[in-house]
């Protein structure tokens, strides 16, 4: 397993004309396969009046990050020359957890399989440049309940750490935090010993 992996910083749509037809290249970062595929009918949904949705992505399949699903379509493209070239992007720019899908509104002017190549290529491209490329770790989500007395310790904690977490008071406190892979271990160890081990950890 990597310690890190390259994956886009933000959503992003990048467009242009090519011979009349109009090409909309749409990227955004995911957290897993489900998560690619939502993205993908959203855009579908948003963009049904295009010609083609061609969708493609790169997404860690497991906690470990040892086995990338690799996906995607020529929607009703030439065979080879949307889709794959879409994928071909994300593999050379080493990008993962990255769906995208290219909208084309098709202009009057066929633009023959090089030429689909190209601009797929490009409008891949063009939206993962846009979005920015960073460093990230691998992240899974702990849940995490205690009892009130508790509570402001391991809050307390959370924040020290600066990570990302979502709380929920009820008839006990539940914590849900996106804790890096690589730090999981001494993150749990720190709330045991914090709480005297009164803290449940899933």
């Amino acid at each position: 397993m990597t310690d890190t992996y390259r994956t886009i910083a933000e959503p992003a749509t990048a467009e242009f004309v090519v011979q009349g037809s109009e090409f909309l290249g749409h990227a955004r970062p995911v957290e897993s396969v489900d998560a690619a595929e939502a993205f993908v009918e959203t855009v579908e949904r948003e963009y049904a009046d295009a010609t083609h949705n061609v969708p493609a992505y790169r997404v860690r399949a497991d906690a470990d990050g040892d086995f990338l699903r690799e996906y995607s379509s020529d929607d009703g493209e030439p065979s080879g020359s949307a889709g794959k070239p879409a994928l071909n992007v994300l593999e050379q720019e080493d990008v993962e957890n990255c769906a995208v899908v290219v909208t084309r509104y098709y202009g009057g002017t066929n633009l023959g399989v090089g030429g689909l190549v190209r601009a797929y290529s490009r409008a891949v491209k063009d939206a993962v440049e846009a979005a920015g490329i960073v460093e990230e770790r691998p992240h899974e989500r702990i849940a995490i309940t205690v009892e009130y007395d508790d509570s402001g310790t391991v809050r307390g904690i959370i924040e020290s750490e600066g990570y990302e977490f979502g709380a929920t008071y009820e008839a006990e406190v539940s914590f849900d935090v996106r804790v890096p892979l690589a730090e999981r271990e001494a993150f749990e160890d720190r709330l045991r010993s914090a709480t005297s081990g009164r803290v449940d950890l899933e």
